[in-house]
């Protein structure tokens, strides 16, 4: 079983690091369709008409187009298992490769399939060569600028990973300091009098910094997530007694799903910092979630406190533009984080795919 999780992360590394995207990927398909259509459009306004009908031309040269470009997406994908076992640069020379030979052959049977149509009288074997290599000077052309561009956004993706990495860290390191400095002087005050508490309460601290410092993999649960949640409120309940109050209503939301790690309790912990500390009377931490249209939204509110939250607003942001980058990276545009201001309260809304972590 941990073999066959081992392999299964390697191979997951192995085609993370890969600049292709797979081909098998039904948007995918759909994507390359839609822009060889677009570049047989245009090939089409700049070709000599063949048939003296122009949409009857645009259909001919679509098709010849769709067939090269669908194939070689066909290989790209049957052979991607292998080409992610190759480095970046070999496995760029080989699919360049395998587009050209594609293109030589389906121009080849193209070719002479169109010189036994009679729908097409005016070919003749002597346009053979022309036909060809004007075929694999497009392809050559618009291959080399399809693949320079994948390998580009690769680069840009994996510089984006880097940064959001180091991001990662840098949010560890601003939140233990503050974080257990208040924790050790919570537990120093129970150990006479509550001991049985003051162990629960290391042992919650000891999980929390355990999965705080773990960056062995960049996706966890939100079971695991919802835990170091509760651990950490554990341990601030204690701190602010009956200041805070917390409400959870999250039945709905599934546990399995996988999210970023670090992704909520940096926003409890400024929900409290900045929300729930600056009120003497304290306050309640609302965590909301529910499913909308195949996303999963959850939703942090706490009370505004007014003008005492604004010395520590920079720091509020920080965090959030982290987790909404971590967020982006991990899922594209269709995930976000957004605050709002409304009816006295401050909320946090994030906003997820429903993919569950295999």
């Amino acid at each position: 079983m941990n073999a066959t999780r081992a392999t299964t992360s390697n191979s997951t590394a192995e085609a993370e690091r890969f600049f292709l995207p797979s081909f098998c990927d039904v948007r995918m398909v759909f994507a390359v369709v839609v822009i060889t259509e677009l570049i047989a459009f245009v090939v089409a306004l700049v070709s000599p008409e063949v048939l003296g009908d122009p949409w009857i031309d645009l259909g001919l040269i679509s098709l010849f187009m769709q067939w090269i470009a669908l194939t070689s997406a066909a290989l790209l994908c049957l052979a991607r298992k292998w080409l992610t076992r190759l480095s970046n640069t070999a496995a760029a020379l080989i699919s360049y490769l395998l587009v050209l030979l594609v293109t030589a052959s389906v121009s080849e049977m193209a070719f002479w399939m169109m010189l036994q149509s009679a729908v097409l009288p005016a070919f003749n074997s002597d346009q053979h060569p022309v036909f060809l290599l004007r075929s694999l000077t497009i392809s050559t052309v618009i291959s080399a600028v399809v693949l320079r561009y994948l390998f580009v956004q690769h680069q840009w993706r994996e510089q984006l990973r880097a940064e959001t990495h180091a991001r990662i860290q840098a949010l560890q390191a601003r939140i233990r300091p503050h974080f257990l400095f208040n924790s050790m002087n919570t537990i120093a005050s129970l150990t006479r009098t509550r001991p049985e508490v003051a162990e629960e309460a290391i042992q919650d601290l000891s999980d929390l910094f355990r999965a705080a410092l773990n960056q062995s993999h960049d996706r966890t649960t939100l079971k695991e997530e919802l835990m170091l949640a509760r651990r950490y409120l554990n341990i601030e309940t204690l701190r602010l007694g009956n200041r805070l109050v917390v409400e959870w209503s999250l039945d709905q939301v599934p546990l399995d799903v996988k999210v970023p790690p670090l992704l909520l309790q940096p926003l409890l912990e400024n929900a409290i910092y900045h929300g729930i500390e600056p009120l003497p009377e304290g306050g309640t931490v609302r965590i909301n979630g529910r499913i909308s249209n195949g996303k999963v939204c959850i939703e942090i509110s706490n009370p505004l406190p007014g003008v005492a939250a604004s010395v520590h607003n920079q720091g509020n942001r920080i965090a959030q533009e982290n987790i909404r980058q971590r967020l982006e990276l991990a899922f594209g545009s269709v995930a976000g984080l957004e605050v709002a201001q409304q009816d006295g309260e401050y909320r946090v809304s994030l906003g997820f795919p429903e993919e569950r972590l295999s």
